[in-house]
């Protein structure tokens, strides 16, 4: 198909433009009455990819490549959704095709130290990006994503300089300056207010680079002691990302209610003990921003347990067990589980040790998985591991919303771009740990952030004994453990507990009313 096609031209200007809805308004068509033509499908995976359609992507990228093995744009799309999926092994596999012939291509190169990060193979990553960044200098997203790695094995001085230097080369480069602001240690000065002002300014700057760069303000105008400036640039900047999202709060409450209903006492206790014995993993769940990060740098200095990451398997099989298709949310999880015969659920918890495996780099016996979206998979988890640990990381209400709302997330949690949203999805988080509470009354241990920071040993100690390890004292002596951490707070975990954050959400009370009204009465507690 020639590259010359006046609507594929067309397309490609949209998509250019980030006119979405234009562009697959003008492929989806054309595909209809010609559906062998592949550029069309390269391009409307583009459009799938964009809009978090990662399944459609896939699907028409192969399709793709089907009928022309040699499009190596679209092996390499197809490479880069397998690793936005989490599925970083398996795009390695299509980036060893395309550095057969290509070994030194930046972009393969670049992907694969992403790949490899995200596998934990900081080691082998840091490598490439340096070897890369020396052939290719002038790369400011490379030198973004390599201050990314750097930071995540504690480096911060040269992830500083990283992130510096993809500014220096890119000036409205958001995501580098949030970068730099995401480290919670970065002090910014009245230039790089200005700079950060300058490129907000710029008309043409894309809405990617505006919205980091509303975020990287808000830190800045916080750091200055201005909440009024900073909140209006947090709000600004979370009206930008909740308008790239398409998340329905009513979507949340729904799965919680029907989860309250099928993990009924009746079900849980004829059920217990049939899934996979292994005492392997740890899990940390709750709210984003709650603490979690802490309690899982805590547990990690434990000889006996490894800190991984946040892990996706899980929420993978919940989408397997409810036969979802990657096309629609329709699924009949959880119900479908009560289908399960024992030996599948003992199958799917050796799946879920399979799956994490390529994550553990240690003999240790356990492990951490601490997505904090899976305390909407508790009920599975119970199943399918019943010997697991579960640890409920609980901050107060108003501290952890308000923080979230500060916090742009690179995927995922896709309520926390509204306040309202955030006070909801925290009242049905709050209401299914109440549920367990009552259902299986201490097979999960809560933690609370508060308790943790105000008395340190006493809280460590409970935790231990919950998930049956003997006190050692390393485990107060947390932010000496060397150990890549991948999450928003890597650089406060590498400090000392500190009571600094704690009521930082009461200057910008005045304006946290719809969190609060959200909460209720119960939960916004002043």
């Amino acid at each position: 198909m020639s590259i010359r096609d006046p609507a594929l031209i067309e397309a490609a200007l949209a998509l250019s433009e980030e006119r979405l809805a234009v562009a697959e308004r003008i492929l989806r068509p054309r595909l209809k009455q010609r559906p062998t033509d592949v550029p069309a499908m390269r391009m409307l995976a583009e459009v799938a990819g964009r809009l978090g359609r990662y399944g459609d992507a896939e699907n028409l990228l192969r399709r793709a490549l089907d009928l022309a093995p040699s499009f190596r744009e679209a092996r390499f799309n197809l490479a880069t959704i397998l690793h936005r999926r989490s599925r970083s092994t398996e795009a390695l596999v299509e980036l060893d095709i395309l550095q057969d012939g290509d070994p030194g291509n930046p972009s393969y190169r670049n992907l694969r130290a992403a790949a490899l990060a995200r596998l934990g193979d900081f080691d082998a990553a840091l490598a490439i990006y340096a070897v890369l960044l020396v052939d290719h200098p002038h790369q400011p997203k490379g030198w973004m994503s390599y201050g990314h790695a750097l930071k995540t094995v504690g480096r911060q001085a040269e992830a500083i300089a990283a992130y510096r230097t993809a500014i220096a080369q890119q000036p409205a480069l958001g995501e580098a300056w949030w970068s730099l602001a995401n480290l919670k240690t970065v002090a910014f000065d009245a230039a790089d207010v200005a700079a950060m002002t300058a490129a907000l300014a710029t008309e043409s700057s894309a809405v990617e680079d505006r919205l980091h760069l509303h975020f990287a303000l808000g830190k800045a105008e916080a750091d200055r002691s201005d909440p009024a400036a900073s909140f209006a640039h947090y709000t600004a900047g979370n009206r930008l990302r909740a308008t790239q999202l398409r998340y329905d709060a009513d979507d949340t409450s729904r799965a919680v209610a029907r989860a309250r209903a099928f993990f009924a006492p009746v079900l849980l206790t004829s059920r217990a003990g049939q899934g996979c014995a292994a005492r392997d993993p740890i899990f940390i769940v709750g709210m984003p921003r709650s603490g979690s990060t802490l309690v899982e740098q805590i547990l990690a200095s434990h000889s006996a347990v490894e800190g991984t990451s946040e892990l996706p398997d899980l929420p993978a099989l919940a989408w397997q067990v409810g036969g979802r298709d990657g096309k629609s949310t329709d699924t009949r999880y959880p119900e479908a589980l009560a289908d399960l015969a024992t030996s599948d659920l003992r199958a799917l918890g050796e799946d879920y040790l399979a799956r994490t495996r390529v994550q553990r780099k240690t003999a240790r016996p356990h492990f951490i998985d601490k997505l904090p979206n899976n305390w909407l998979h508790i009920g599975m988890i119970r199943l399918i591991l019943p010997n697991a640990r579960i640890i409920d990381a609980r901050r107060d209400a108003m501290a952890c919303g308000f923080s979230n709302f500060t916090q742009h997330f690179a995927r995922g949690q896709g309520f926390s771009y509204s306040l309202t949203d955030m006070g909801r999805y925290y009242r049905d988080y709050a209401e299914l740990m109440a549920h367990f509470d009552v259902v299986q009354r201490g097979a999960i241990h809560r933690v609370s952030h508060e308790e943790l920071v105000a008395d340190t040993e006493r809280v460590v100690r409970s935790l231990l004994d919950y998930c049956g390890l003997k006190f050692e004292p390393a485990c107060l002596r947390f932010w000496e453990t060397e150990r890549p951490v991948r999450t928003p707070s890597s650089e406060q975990v590498r400090q000392p507990i500190s009571r600094g954050g704690l009521d930082h959400w009461r200057a910008y009370a005045p304006w946290l009313g719809p969190l609060r009204d959200a909460l209720g009465p119960d939960l916004a507690l002043e």
